[in-house]
Formats: C-alpha cells, structure tokens, sequence
C-alpha cells in the first residue's frame, strides 16, 4: 500500500521538476524550447524576430511579444506588468492589426534595421486603417536579436527602406 502511495508523488515530483526546469532548458538556447516546434526567440534573426514580435501582438499574446524586446523598450518592466499594461493598452485603444509584411532589413555593425508595412487601426491614431511604413531598430541583448526602437518613415524616406511595391502605399 505504501508503494502505491508513493508512486503518484513520484510522478508529481517529476512532472514540478520538469517545470520548474523548463525555464532554464528554453534560456539555455537548447532548440525547439516551443511545443509547436518553432524555433526560440533565441535562433531568430531580425526578421524572424520583428515577425514574431507583430504575430504575438496580433494574437494578444504580449508574454511572447515581450521576449522579442530590450530591457529599454519594455522600461524594465517585467513580463507580467508589461503584458498587462499592453493588454490594457490595445484594448482601450480598440487597436487591431489586421495584417503586416516584413521586408528584408540591413545590418549597421551591431544594429540591424527592419522595414515593416502594417495594417491596422485603433481609436486614437489610425482611425481610418491607414497603412503605416514602420522600421524597427533591433541590437543584440543577451546574445539575441531584440527590438529596441519602432518608427514611422516619413514618405520621403520609404524609397530608402521599402521596395517600390510597398513605398507610398
């Protein structure tokens, strides 16, 4: 009796290891850390990274929007206060982003840019669904690629960033 006791102990104590370990495997950069097999903020490049920053926020999925961020841009907050705050952000601007197409970027030293084309609204800024020419600013924290600034391009600038198909949209 005290075996069969002991045995689904055993398992729970397994099963919390394996949690408890699963944070430090994933920041080990051991690849896949995801479930679904896509690889770790830490393997993308700065393409990769800008696109899984845009698909988590599309998602409302602001944990994961979060890897893909400085230390800066997130003000030093952590993960829950930042998620919560940009949750409560987009949903008292009505923010939707209904769509984005990431260019190929170019490499500065250790500063990479990447041109991005949103579609999207909200309340505040974009009420008519404005198409935005956006260039993120990502640099290398912790060994990754991470976005430290997000700017709209001037039109006289898009030339510069965007291909002909997509500048003055």
């Amino acid at each position: 009796m005290d075996r069969q006791r002991s045995q689904p102990r055993a398992i729970v104590r397994a099963a919390l290891l394996v949690l408890w370990l699963w944070p430090l495997l994933c920041g080990s950069g051991a690849e896949p850390c995801w479930a679904d097999g896509t690889p770790t903020v830490a393997s993308l490049s700065p393409e990769e990274t800008v696109t899984h920053y845009l698909a988590a926020l599309k998602a409302g999925d602001f944990p994961a929007a979060y890897d893909c961020l400085t230390k800066g841009m997130v003000q030093n907050k952590d993960r829950a206060a930042w998620s919560k705050e940009q949750q409560w952000t987009m949903q008292m601007s009505e923010a939707k982003i209904f769509d984005y197409h990431v260019y190929p970027g170019k490499l500065a030293g250790d500063k990479a840019f990447v041109p991005n084309l949103l579609d999207s609204q909200d309340k505040f800024l974009n009420q008519l669904g404005v198409p935005e020419h956006e260039l993120y600013t990502l640099i290398r924290e912790d060994g990754r690629w991470k976005i430290d600034q997000q700017q709209l391009v001037d039109p006289d600038e898009q030339k510069k960033w965007f291909p002909a198909s997509a500048a003055g949209k």
